[in-house]
Parts: structure tokens; C-alpha cells; sequence
């Protein structure tokens, strides 16, 4: 159990970070953003969790707003699973969890 909520906690803080980049260097490049590698290295890095928060929205939410929804779910996932890791840890003894 263990195992599995540290790789979902690091799952979420890799689709966190990938989507948090992207929207900075989205920022940083302007309206060339499409030409850039490390900007479409980032959108295939965040796009199964803008998949997942395209699915889980109402339709008349607008496409350029879904990141921002697929920011916001894998942060409530990460915190959940922060939450689990804490609990394990104490549980089990904080001396296995290092």
C-alpha cells in the first residue's frame, strides 16, 4: 500500500510540475509556444490529466480552461495522497518510511 501511494504521489507531482511549466513557459514564449520542443515536451507530459479533467467537466466549460481544472484535480490528488503517505508512515514507524 505503501508503494502504491508513493507512486501516485509522485505521478501527480510529475503531471503537477509538467503542467505548471507549461503554463510558465507558455507565458515566457508568447504567441510561438506550438514551435517550441520543451513547450510540447511539457503539453505530452501533462496531457493524460487534461484528458481525465476534459472528461470529468460540464461541456460548456471552455477547452482553455481545463488545465487549469486538471491543475486543480491533481493538486486534491497529491494532497490525498500526501495525507495517506503521512498516516502510513505513522502507522508502520516513521523509521520505515525513510
Amino acid at each position: 500500500m505503501f508503494l502504491f501511494v508513493t507512486a501516485v504521489k509522485l505521478l501527480a507531482e510529475i503531471a503537477l510540475m509538467a503542467l505548471l511549466g507549461q503554463w510558465l513557459l507558455g507565458k515566457l514564449v508568447g504567441t510561438r509556444r506550438e514551435q517550441n520542443l520543451f513547450y510540447q515536451l511539457l503539453k505530452l507530459l501533462g496531457r493524460p490529466a487534461v484528458v481525465v479533467a476534459r472528461q470529468v467537466t460540464p461541456a460548456f466549460v471552455d477547452q482553455r480552461h481545463v488545465p487549469l481544472v486538471a491543475f486543480a484535480l491533481l493538486g486534491m490528488v497529491w494532497l490525498a495522497a500526501t495525507v495517506a503517505k503521512i498516516q502510513l508512515c505513522l502507522a508502520m514507524g516513521v523509521a520505515l518510511c525513510q
